[in-house]
């Protein structure tokens, strides 16, 4: 009986968090006076309100959590921090944050994920009764999902962004041919692009520019972004961009042979895509009529055989 009110109480407060989180990312706070006041505040009052708004709690338990989630991610990420940057900046995840916070926000989702799936699967267990070596393993099938969704969501997110560059990259290419045909430079080119383009390609372009303009020579500049973008195609024409910049090569006929590469690719994407869905569509037809073909066909059976004795 009292494993019995254990399992429904860790069942109730589980789902009372799991409401609670909905509610909080249907239904957003407020927002805050403070940071409307901060730019007027003197420095102290500045300091004394940011660590009234941090809380105690959070201030206390602030570094014990991001060590917990820096230990879950070297043991979830064994390529290290550096790759777990490079797929966070592919994934275009925890943009509105600065670059150097955004490895400790994927952390601590981890660790959310983690600590929320193990204690469903064993408040789960718990509540439907289960015995013991079950609720073990319900809790470490849970603590397994809960590791893996930032995972997937991460590659999912690249997966994502990859497609929509391998469309956008055959106009950009396109345009920047014509742009160079035309007489202007790489680099005027390619601003006259992104001054009047919107998009993930463009968004790369742009920091391209931003670079060169810090300092950073073109065919620099152009090759770090070839080895940050997570699509192919893309980092081949900023490789076509760096080399004609450097070199002066023929840009035009490169990036025109590009796009043309880009289409025959999305074209048999195509074709992959529309087989593994033919393909799909037979499954549940045969799943449906096979059964029924077999009653039609088995049916008279019994009475033909009947009939012969």
């Amino acid at each position: 009986m009292i494993q019995v009110w254990s399992g429904w109480i860790i069942a109730s407060l589980l789902s009372g968090a799991v409401v609670a989180s909905l509610m909080g990312k249907l239904v957003p706070p407020a927002p805050r006076l403070a940071g409307r006041v901060r730019p007027y505040l003197h420095p102290v009052a500045d300091t004394l309100l940011t660590n009234r708004h941090g809380g105690a709690l959070k201030r206390l338990a602030g570094p014990l959590l991001r060590s917990l989630a820096d230990r879950l991610g070297h043991l979830l990420d064994s390529a290290g921090d550096e790759a777990a940057l490079v797929r966070i900046k592919q994934s275009a995840l925890f943009e509105h944050l600065p670059e150097e916070d955004r490895l400790a926000a994927l952390r601590l989702r981890q660790l959310g994920s983690v600590a929320l799936a193990t204690g469903l699967g064993a408040g789960g267990a718990i509540a439907v009764g289960m015995p013991p070596a079950r609720v073990v393993a319900a809790t470490v099938l849970g603590a397994v999902v809960g590791a893996t969704r930032q995972r997937g969501r991460v590659d999912r997110a690249i997966e994502n962004r990859r497609t929509v560059m391998r469309i956008e990259v055959y106009t950009i290419a396109q345009l920047l041919a014509m742009r160079i045909k035309a007489g202007g430079g790489v680099i005027f080119s390619m601003s006259e692009v992104v001054a009047r383009g919107r998009g993930e390609v463009v968004t790369e372009l742009s920091e391209a520019l931003r670079l060169h303009r810090a300092g950073m020579t073109a065919a620099e500049a152009f090759a770090k972004i070839a080895a940050a973008t997570p699509e192919p195609f893309c980092a081949r024409a900023y490789r076509l961009l760096a080399v004609a910049e450097e070199r002066g090569a023929d840009l035009a006929g490169g990036l025109l042979a590009l796009g043309e590469d880009v289409r025959e690719a999305r074209r048999e994407a195509i074709r992959r895509t529309a087989t593994r869905r033919r393909a799909a569509m037979l499954i549940p037809t045969i799943a449906v009529l096979a059964p029924v073909m077999l009653l039609f066909v088995g049916a008279p059976l019994p009475s033909l055989l009947l009939s012969w004795r």
